[in-house]
């Protein structure tokens, strides 16, 4: 079973778990990075699209790239929003969001990362960077603990994840470690470190 699959066949208790997360307390780790007012987000593995909705409150337009049906049905009805669009595509190739020949102040990478292996990051930064407009921003959030059995959680050194972004023209601004807000990963050991970067124009 794939990984999409394993989150399709668990959407019914997935989705109520995601929605029932304060977007405020996850991403305070990150907030004093996050742009404000008018801009252009692109949230990669945008789940049921609450974060992305929340951005859409405070005044920005999001791209929700999410693969798996359930939920970005679930974040149409639940988030309905001319300025959070959806898009089925998935990582590392992002093949239908490069097509669209766009770039945006903010990438976001939240829960996703530690879904791939070294070698698809590796495949995946590049177009990551290209999706990033010169002085915008990556934030990336790195898992670190178990995961789902069919839902592998690859170890996500920080360290790895930052010499790979700085090789693509990405430069650290800020780095944190937090624990998990879900009482079933804190009990099982699951935290997490946030990564800031800013793209550079060179």
């Amino acid at each position: 079973m794939t990984i999409i699959h394993s989150y399709a066949s668990a959407a019914d208790r997935l989705i109520p778990r995601y929605e029932a997360i304060s977007i405020e307390a996850w991403l305070k780790p990150v907030l004093p990075f996050v742009p404000a007012g008018k801009s252009r987000i692109l949230d990669l593995g945008a789940g049921t699209g609450n974060i992305g909705a929340w951005f859409v409150e405070r005044g920005a337009s999001v791209l929700a790239v999410e693969p798996v049906q359930e939920f970005r049905d679930a974040g149409k009805e639940l988030h309905p929003s001319a300025d959070l669009t959806w898009l089925d595509d998935q990582l590392p190739d992002l093949s239908q969001t490069l097509a669209q020949n766009e770039t945006f102040d903010l990438v976001l990478l939240s829960g996703v990362w530690h879904h791939l292996t070294a070698d698809e990051r590796k495949i995946a930064m590049p177009g990551i960077r290209r999706l990033t407009a010169d002085g915008g921003r990556l934030i990336l959030s790195l898992r670190h603990g178990p995961g789902v059995p069919d839902r592998p959680a690859y170890p996500v050194p920080p360290e790895e994840t930052m010499t790979l972004a700085e090789a693509h023209d990405f430069r650290l601004i800020h780095r944190t470690t937090a624990s998990s807000l879900q009482e079933e990963n804190k009990a099982a050991g699951v935290s997490w470190t946030w990564v800031v970067f800013d793209a550079s124009s060179s």
